[in-house]
């Protein structure tokens, strides 16, 4: 089945899955010229230090397009419950392997193939041939407009060379995130809505960890349940990408009620310097006396170990919990593409936000290289958003606002 492969390609948005997408491209028989457009005006984007779980798409885009060459990911052989006693549910066991990653493992990685970025995560390991994307940071896109046959014109605003940049290409993707810049421009009813609730996230080393809490969390996925309240840990991998057993992290999410509008938010993602952060609270500027509350909320509710890990984390982060899904996904006739988190924020229930990445990267690939037609692309993409969106929603709305039927 033929299709029309672009010639030239910008993404706006440097993370996973503009990477993803641009890897997809660069793989191609007849690999078109990607120009990624980040907002982020440092060199790097930070990981905040979150671990991720490596569904089964990740996986195979990694395997099919990024070529590690090295182990990627730790494995659970279980997922199990505690109770506030911090003793084992038995009819939560659930002998069910999953692979458990970081945010900073995978980016590096695609970086190192999509620019040829290197770093500790990649030492060692041999580069290919396929073309390399040009990648800048500092860009803020203002206006995007149909150039009817020349494709697609972008302006944006560089850090350094300030307003009225542009460029034009025959397609444009937008990868730029649940507060994406090209959906508000393309499709500005779609809102980003608060669900009610948080995220607190942290790391620990897996040796500064108890016996006891020890385990309890290594190499299991392990959950929590209060009204109110989910927590749950798994080791991911530690320094530059180690999977060496003793040098690894463990990671807990902690989500926590907090009605919009409140004091106890106000305060919460407001940062030392008095700024309001909307979205996300960064790691080192939270408010020392907001977080010696949580640690001490903590050994009130939660289980010891889970208690203990968040006791001694020494820079977590926040994260307010959003909902948004567009409608489509193609617009301009198909000349721009929003995908990922900008199509979908997925609640972090589904443990699927990294997964429709590369689940939309890997149908992008299946489509330019003919496996099926554009209709059956943007179905797909579509269909997945949808299913994945409500489950999170239910599983989200269970947690914090129902009864789970493993409450501890």
């Amino acid at each position: 089945m033929a299709t029309t492969q672009p010639r030239s390609v910008i993404i706006v948005g440097g993370s996973l899955a503009g990477l993803m997408h641009a890897l997809t491209l660069l793989s191609l028989p007849k690999p078109p010229q990607v120009r990624i457009l980040e907002r982020s005006p440092t060199a790097l984007l930070h990981n905040q230090g979150a671990g991720v779980v490596a569904g089964g798409d990740t996986l195979r885009l990694f395997e099919q397009y990024v070529r590690p060459g090295r182990e990627i990911a730790v494995r659970s052989p279980m997922r199990h419950y505690l109770d506030k006693k911090g003793t084992e549910m038995p009819a939560s066991v659930e002998h069910r392997a999953q692979m458990m990653t970081s945010w900073d493992l995978l980016y590096h990685l695609l970086r190192w193939r999509v620019e040829g970025l290197e770093s500790e995560y990649v030492a060692g390991l041999e580069q290919d041939e396929r073309p390399k994307a040009v990648y800048e940071n500092g860009c803020t896109v203002t206006d995007i407009e149909d150039a009817g046959a020349e494709g697609v014109k972008l302006t944006w605003t560089h850090k350094d060379h300030g307003e009225g940049q542009t460029a034009t290409a025959d397609l444009v993707i937008a990868a730029d995130g649940a507060s994406s810049s090209i959906r508000r421009l393309l499709a500005p009813e779609v809102e980003r809505r608060y669900a009610g609730y948080v995220a607190w996230r942290g790391t620990v080393s897996e040796t500064e960890l108890s016996t006891t809490a020890t385990d309890a969390l290594s190499e299991k996925f392990t959950f929590f349940h209060q009204e109110g309240i989910q927590i749950l840990g798994y080791l991911i991998p530690g320094k530059h990408g180690t999977l060496e057993k003793g040098q690894r992290l463990f990671n807990w999410v902690w989500y926590c009620n907090h009605p919009d509008g409140s004091q106890e938010l106000e305060d919460l993602m407001t940062d030392t310097h008095g700024k309001r952060h909307p979205i996300t609270l960064p790691v080192g500027t939270m408010k020392p006396q907001v977080w010696e509350k949580q640690q001490a909320h903590a050994k009130e509710v939660l289980p010891p170990q889970f208690a203990e890990a968040v006791g001694k984390t020494q820079q977590p982060f926040v994260q307010a919990i959003t909902d948004n899904i567009a409608s489509q996904n193609s617009f301009l006739g198909g000349k721009v593409l929003i995908v990922g988190d900008a199509l979908a924020g997925f609640r972090p229930h589904t443990a699927a936000s990294t997964s429709q990445a590369a689940f939309d990267a890997l149908t992008l690939g299946l489509w330019m290289t003919g496996e099926f037609d554009k209709q059956d692309y943007e179905s797909r993409v579509m269909q997945y958003a949808r299913d994945y969106q409500k489950h999170g929603v239910m599983l989200g709305e269970r947690s914090q606002f129902g009864r789970h039927p493993l409450n501890g």
